[in-house]
């Protein structure tokens, strides 16, 4: 344990942070995977309003710091072009 008061100050902020970049990690995977269900049933209506939900929700992980923003760009790409892919084949 640290005995330095910055030292134990820095231990506090770190379990706050993670705490609350877990939490934001988790919202992220709940909104993809609420699109990659709804592509998956064929709906292209909940698909494209599930994937309007996701976008800024991705945005503002990349924002905090939570993602790099090409990994964000990256899977917002990949799922537009699914949800897309429902559209053309509805």
């Amino acid at each position: 344990m640290a005995n330095i008061a910055s030292a134990r100050k820095r231990i506090r902020q770190t379990i706050k942070r993670t705490a609350r970049n877990k939490a934001r990690k988790s919202r992220v995977q709940g909104v993809m995977r609420k699109v990659e269900e709804a592509v998956a049933s064929g709906d292209h209506q909940a698909a494209r309003e599930a994937f309007r939900v996701a976008q800024p929700e991705l945005q503002r992980a990349a924002g905090k710091g939570v993602f790099k923003a090409n990994t964000v760009a990256r899977r917002l790409s990949r799922l537009s072009a699914r949800v897309k892919a429902v559209g053309a084949a509805a």
